[in-house]
């Protein structure tokens, strides 16, 4: 099992060359091994594109992704656990999970006394948002935005359905926002923005369907393949719409995915389920237990007799020293909101509950743990002449 590599080698390192890359300051990591901040200095424009759910691996697979693959530098870490709201928060902050504390789709708030999806901000149980529910996202997490970090313009460029979502809008800072409903068109304001003539400028783009299609029909389906060939040819289009931008064009991913077929359900373990004391957290790869008091002998007695080698167990705290979320002081939450133990499926698997209002989770790829196929995200380079 990979862990990330914070001392050079994950999406945390990617984020310290580009600050100190555009004028900004390390904050505490190390750059990246794979990408010195002089290089991302000698470009007028840089940009990071973020592709949901491509894996490394399984882009050095798949040939017929042949820009991704000719610009290809290596492979970098994900962060732990391997997943959206982690990764994502990571790329828009530049910190690591030990210091934004974001844990999972699924999260127990102790300041809230409730478990939420928290990029949608809704509680699990139902209901509505952040905002309609009188919560500032950022007074509640405390992030501050990668955008203000640095003293080099910004611009964000997101899925119009998520673009001025509380969350999304809590890490914008000073970034100038610009939608899109395609692929196409996120490709096309990317170029509007890179030949605006407004001086240098720091550009993120993020692609969430490659993630959409793994989940629904498999990592390497027909679909999620075809689709990263879409990827490919878009990205082949839009590097000579660029050609002469000076422009630093990086590509990375989030996470990478793992197809899942055998599924651990809570629902058939009332004996264990019956030891906790919130619904699991996190993410069906890697989940956070909550014990009921002076359940924890019990608890790990069944974990390693009922399931055997198919889960691995840890107690979070362990986690924690052992630097799976990063080598930085922790933030103050980040204990409460990973529990008390953490259970890992091994490879082909995911654990999952149920509460009684929700339909069974109908996926087939899944992220969070730290398979390779999870935790490694490719580093792809392109370098545009101006």
């Amino acid at each position: 099992m990979p862990l990330p590599d914070y001392q050079g080698g994950s999406l945390v390192n990617l984020m310290t060359s580009l600050a100190l890359g555009l004028d900004g300051e390390a904050y505490g990591h190390a750059p990246l091994r794979l990408l010195p901040p002089e290089e991302v200095r000698g470009h007028r424009n840089v940009m990071l594109l973020v592709i949901d759910g491509l894996g490394h691996d399984l882009l050095l697979r798949h040939a017929q992704a042949a820009t991704l693959n000719a610009h290809l530098r290596g492979r970098i870490t994900s962060v732990f656990p391997s997943t959206t709201a982690a990764a994502v928060t990571t790329l828009l902050t530049g910190v690591s999970p030990a210091e934004h504390a974001m844990t999972g789709w699924h999260m127990y708030l102790r300041e809230l006394g409730s478990v939420l999806a928290v990029l949608p901000g809704r509680p699990r149980y139902g209901g509505c948002g952040y905002g309609k529910a009188g919560i500032d996202p950022r007074r509640l997490y405390g992030h501050v935005p990668f955008s203000t970090r640095h003293r080099t313009r910004c611009t964000l460029v997101s899925p119009s359905r998520i673009a001025y979502s509380d969350y999304n809008q809590s890490l914008l800072g000073r970034a100038q926002l610009r939608c899109f409903e395609s692929l196409d068109e996120l490709f096309a304001q990317a170029t509007r923005s890179l030949r605006d003539g407004n001086g240098r400028q720091y550009l993120h783009a993020y692609w969430p369907e490659f993630d959409h299609l793994s989940h629904a029909h498999g990592a390497e389906s027909a679909q999620a393949l075809a689709h990263l060939e879409e990827i490919d040819r878009a990205l082949t289009a839009f590097l000579h719409a660029i050609d002469d931008t000076d422009t630093l064009l990086l590509v990375t991913a989030d996470h990478g995915m793992t197809d899942a077929p055998d599924r651990i359900e809570l629902e058939h373990h009332p004996e264990l389920a019956d030891m906790l004391v919130l619904p699991l957290c996190g993410e069906p790869r890697a989940a956070w237990c909550h014990l009921r008091a002076g359940r924890e002998a019990a608890f790990e007695r069944y974990v390693t007799d009922v399931f055997g080698d198919r889960v691995d167990l840890y107690r979070s705290e362990s986690l924690i020293e052992q630097g799976w979320f990063g080598d930085a002081p922790p933030h103050a939450q980040l204990t409460s909101r990973i529990g008390d133990y953490a259970l890992l499926p091994r490879d082909g698997r995911m654990i999952v509950d149920r509460l009684p209002h929700e339909d069974a989770l109908d996926i087939v790829g899944c992220h969070g743990g730290l398979s390779a196929a999870e935790m490694y995200v490719p580093l792809i380079v392109a370098k545009i002449g101006g």
